[in-house]
C-alpha cells in the first residue's frame, strides 16, 4: 500500500490558522500593563546611570567615586555612540545609540567631583528613546506621558492658534481653514494631548 506523501501527513497534523488569541479583558490588560511597569522600573533602577529625556534632548546622570577629576574621565559622544568610562578603570556606560545626536551640541559637566551630568541634543527630535544604548533594557515609549509645557517650546504662531483652539472649542468659520493645519500639527506631534479640541 502506497504511503500518502510527507506534505500531506505534514498538512493535516497543522493546528488550524483560525485559532486567534483572545483579547484581554480590561482588568487583565491593567494587569499586564502594571507588571510590565514594575519590571521597566526595576530594569532602569539596575542601571549604573539615571537618565530622562523631552522631545528634543536627553539627560544622564551617572555617579563617578567621590574626588573624580575630569582628566580621569574618558567620555566619547558621537553620532550615534556613546563612552563613558574611568580612565584605568570601568566603563559605566558604551554602546551603540539607537539614534543619531548633534555631537556639536551635546555637553558634559562634572558635579561636584562625584556625578557625570551629560546632555545630548537629539537629531530627530519628534521621536521618544527607548533606551540610551540599543544593549540596555527598553522603556514603552507609548506610556510616555509627556509635561504640558510642550507648548512653550512652539513656535508664537503654532502656540496661538493650537491654544486658541483648545480654548474656544468649536472653531468659528474664519477659523474652519486652519482644521487642516490643526490636523496636521496633531500627526506631526502624537506627543501632546488634543482632547480639549473640538473640531467641526
Amino acid at each position: 500500500m502506497a504511503s500518502c506523501p510527507p506534505s500531506i501527513l505534514m498538512s493535516s497534523t497543522q493546528p488550524p490558522e483560525d485559532h486567534a488569541p483572545a483579547e484581554l479583558s480590561e482588568e487583565e490588560q491593567k494587569k499586564v500593563d502594571r507588571e510590565n511597569a514594575e519590571r521597566e522600573k526595576r530594569e532602569q533602577e539596575a542601571l549604573p546611570y539615571r537618565w530622562r529625556q523631552t522631545l528634543s534632548d536627553l539627560t544622564i546622570s551617572i555617579p563617578v567615586p567621590s574626588g573624580t577629576r575630569s582628566k580621569q574621565l574618558d567620555i566619547q559622544i558621537k553620532k550615534q555612540f556613546i563612552k563613558v568610562a574611568i580612565k584605568g578603570g570601568e566603563t559605566i556606560l558604551e554602546g551603540e545609540m539607537p539614534k543619531e545626536v548633534k555631537v556639536d551640541e551635546s555637553t558634559w559637566t562634572l558635579d561636584d567631583s562625584r556625578e557625570v551630568t551629560i546632555s545630548l541634543e537629539k537629531l530627530n527630535q519628534q521621536t521618544w528613546w527607548p533606551h540610551i544604548v540599543t544593549s540596555a533594557p527598553k522603556i514603552d515609549t507609548t506610556k510616555i506621558n509627556p509635561e504640558n509645557s510642550k507648548l512653550s517650546e512652539l513656535d508664537g504662531e503654532t502656540r496661538a492658534m493650537v491654544e486658541k483652539m483648545m480654548q474656544m472649542g468649536r472653531p468659528t468659520s474664519d477659523e474652519l481653514k486652519k482644521q487642516e493645519m490643526l490636523r496636521k500639527f496633531q500627526q506631526q506631534h502624537p506627543e501632546m494631548d488634543f482632547s480639549q479640541v473640538k473640531m467641526a
